[in-house]
């Protein structure tokens, strides 16, 4: 067995899709980066890798290459479940906690789990997603922005 972590944080600002593990939520503001800026999704995939010993996603999805602007994170996704497949490994489970003020995370949540299990090709219990806020203290409790921190399990 191996463990990974995962931490992925982005600035909301207006004029941009807010999309959280691969779910578009209706929201005046959105994440700012280079892809989607799906921290979900970008916090779930450093956990793989790290897991994997793999680096992270700035190593193999730069953000200064113009291929992946404006990408879906899910794409992202497949590409490092086939990266665990090629070595090997296997997802046990994810647990994921998203840190936000606003908007109210928990109506979508069964729905980020149902995509990451989708791409990921495992079991819908092998996810686990929880939503947060920070009582309006720091950058996210003041709804600057969104972070999420992921764990893992991957299994040979």
């Amino acid at each position: 067995m191996r463990i990974g972590h995962g931490y992925d944080v982005h600035r909301l600002v207006p004029g941009r899709a807010l999309i959280l593990g691969g779910v578009r939520i209706d929201y005046p503001l959105g994440l700012d980066g280079h892809s989607d800026a799906d921290v979900l999704t970008h916090a779930v995939m450093d956990a793989l890798l790290g897991a994997a010993g793999l680096g992270d996603i700035g190593r193999h999805f730069p953000d200064s290459d113009p291929a992946y602007k404006g990408i879906d994170s899910q794409k992202l996704l497949a590409h490092v479940r086939d990266l665990l497949a090629a070595h090997n490994l296997c997802v046990g489970n994810i647990d994921v906690t998203v840190i936000a003020q606003a908007p109210k995370l928990a109506p979508h949540l069964a729905a980020m789990q149902q995509t990451l299990a989708q791409t990921l090709g495992v079991a819908k219990a092998c996810i686990n997603i929880k939503a947060t806020t920070e009582e309006h203290l720091g950058f996210t409790g003041r709804g600057e922005g969104i972070a999420c921190h992921a764990v893992c399990l991957l299994e040979s």
